[in-house]
């Protein structure tokens, strides 16, 4: 089993705050993250920081991403998260990509090998890190990572031998993520020709 964390801990100045309840065809991008995410997996969590305006979802964990380190404190509170429930792998998603391909999980699972830590998704010459199987062992190297000092995703992907999986980004790229009111004004026109 692959438990799935969503990524919701970003401020989302760019749209003005609130970005997980941004809606996109009058559904909130954190409920179609929700959605996605229940394609892949019973074992859904969301990362989040304690500031966040509450989530009403009663049935979905919240974990309180306490760091200010960016995304990579997300990976931290999913890895956690998933060795707590016994699984090996946790499937991370932004909450703002409401496109994701079906086929996500399965291809970045194919992908990994016993040498590989995580599995991230690509499109377009383009690493995705926030969207990624990460194996939970990588846990004690991230504690490691983190005290060195550093705190970026891609240093810490590379740290553990990540492979990349592309994706075609023809005809829309499936990672298109919502960062300002004109990405989403897009994201609209997009389902509508899907």
């Amino acid at each position: 089993m692959t438990a799935v964390v969503i990524l919701a801990g970003g401020e989302g100045q760019r749209i003005g705050g609130g970005k997980p309840h941004r809606l996109l065809a009058g559904k909130s991008l954190l409920d179609r993250a929700i959605g996605q995410a229940r394609g892949w997996s019973n074992l859904i969590a969301i990362s989040s920081r304690p500031q966040t305006p509450a989530y009403s979802y009663k049935d979905i964990p919240l974990l309180d991403d306490k760091s200010d380190r960016g995304p990579i404190s997300g990976i931290g509170s999913a890895l956690t998260f998933a060795r707590e429930h016994g699984v090996d792998r946790v499937l991370t998603i932004p909450c703002d990509t409401p496109f994701l391909p079906a086929e996500l999980c399965d291809r970045l699972n194919e992908a990994l090998t016993p040498r590989t830590g995580v599995a991230l998704a690509a499109s377009g010459g383009r690493t995705h890190p926030t969207c990624g199987l990460w194996r939970v062992t990588n846990l004690k190297d991230l504690s490691t990572y983190l005290a060195s000092g550093r705190a970026s995703l891609r240093g810490f992907a590379e740290v553990i031998c990540a492979i990349e999986v592309e994706w075609s980004n023809e005809p829309a790229d499936p990672f298109f993520n919502i960062n300002t009111a004109n990405d989403l004004a897009a994201a609209e026109v997009m389902l509508k020709i899907r």
